[in-house]
C-alpha cells in the first residue's frame, strides 16, 4: 500500500485520521494525500469570490491539520479539491492510484446514534477502493489479529484479497475467518477460497440471522484489532444498501473496520 488518501471533514477528525495514516505510512513507506472538498460556484471568465473564499478556507483547514500532526518524515501532500465530496474522492483516488482510504465513520455532522455518516456510507457501498474506517480518537497500534466476517468464503480473483494480504504482512498479524451461514445461505455448501484458506490462521462457521449477528456473537472471543468485511452487492451491507447513513443499532464496531471488495 504505497498511496494512502485521507479526506478531511472536520478538523478534529482530520487530525486523528492523519495521525493514524502517518503511523501506518511509517511502517509501509506510503505517501499520504490529505484532501478536503469545496464546492465551486461558476462565474463567467473565472473563479467566483465565493469559490475563492471556499478554497482559501479549505487550504487553511488543511494547514491547521498538518501543523497539529508530527509527520515523522512521511511525505504528506495536502490539497483542497473542488467538487462533490463523493465524486471528488472517487476522482482523486483514481488519479493518484490510491491503495487505501483512511477516514472516520462520520466526517462532519457527529450524531451519537449514527455509525456511518452519509459520505462515508456512500463510499463504503459505491466505491471499490479499500477503506479503513478508524473510530474517533482511536490511537494507532500494530494489529496482531484481524477478523474477517463473510457469508461467502470465495473470491473472484486473488487481487480481491490483496488489501487484506498486505495488512497481514505489514503487521505480521493473524487472520481469523468467520463464515456466517444465514437463512438464505445455510443450505448452500461452498468451497473456501484456496487463497483465503492459505491466509487464515483459523476458520469458524456459525449460523445466524445476519452476518452482523454472527460478528456480535463471536467478536469478544476473537477480540480482533481490526474487523474486515467484504463489500458485495449481496454481502455484508445488503440490508443497509438503500441508504448511506448507517445507525449504530444496525451496525457498530469500536475497532477499525477494513472494507474490501469481492465479486
Amino acid at each position: 500500500m504505497k498511496n494512502i488518501l485521507v479526506p478531511v471533514g472536520s478538523t478534529e477528525n482530520g487530525i486523528n485520521n492523519l495521525k493514524y495514516a502517518v503511523n501506518f505510512a511509517t511502517m509501509s513507506g506510503a505517501t499520504v494525500y490529505l484532501i478536503n472538498i469545496y464546492k465551486a460556484m461558476s462565474k463567467a471568465g473565472g473563479m467566483s469570490k465565493v469559490t475563492q473564499f471556499a478554497m482559501e478556507e479549505n487550504e487553511a483547514q488543511l494547514e491547521e491539520v498538518l501543523n497539529a500532526v508530527d509527520t515523522q518524515g512521511v511525505e504528506v501532500i495536502a490539497k483542497p479539491i473542488k467538487g462533490d465530496p463523493f465524486e471528488g474522492i472517487a476522482r482523486v483516488s483514481k488519479q493518484l492510484n490510491i491503495d487505501l482510504i483512511i477516514l472516520c465513520p462520520q466526517s462532519v455532522d457527529i450524531r451519537d446514534e449514527v455509525y456511518l455518516g452519509s459520505v462515508t456510507g456512500k463510499l463504503v457501498k459505491q466505491t471499490e477502493i479499500p477503506l479503513l474506517i478508524v473510530p474517533r480518537n482511536f490511537l494507532f497500534r500494530k494489529a496482531e489479529s484481524i477478523l474477517l466476517a463473510v457469508k461467502q468464503p470465495s473470491f473472484g480473483s486473488p487481487k480481491e484479497l490483496k488489501p487484506l494480504r498486505d495488512l497481514l504482512k505489514l503487521f505480521s498479524a493473524k487472520l481469523h475467518v468467520l463464515r456466517v451461514k444465514t437463512p438464505d445461505s445455510a443450505n448452500r455448501e461452498m468451497e473456501i477460497d484456496p487463497d483465503l484458506r492459505e491466509l487464515a490462521a483459523s476458520f469458524r462457521e456459525t449460523d445466524n440471522a445476519t452476518i452482523y449477528h454472527g460478528v456480535l456473537e463471536h467478536f469478544q472471543s476473537h477480540n480482533p484489532d481490526i474487523l474486515c468485511v467484504v463489500r458485495r452487492k449481496r454481502g455484508f451491507f445488503q440490508k443497509l444498501w438503500e441508504k448511506n447513513t448507517v445507525l449504530k443499532k444496525e451496525f457498530y464496531t469500536s475497532k477499525p473496520l477494513l472494507v474490501i471488495t469481492g465479486s
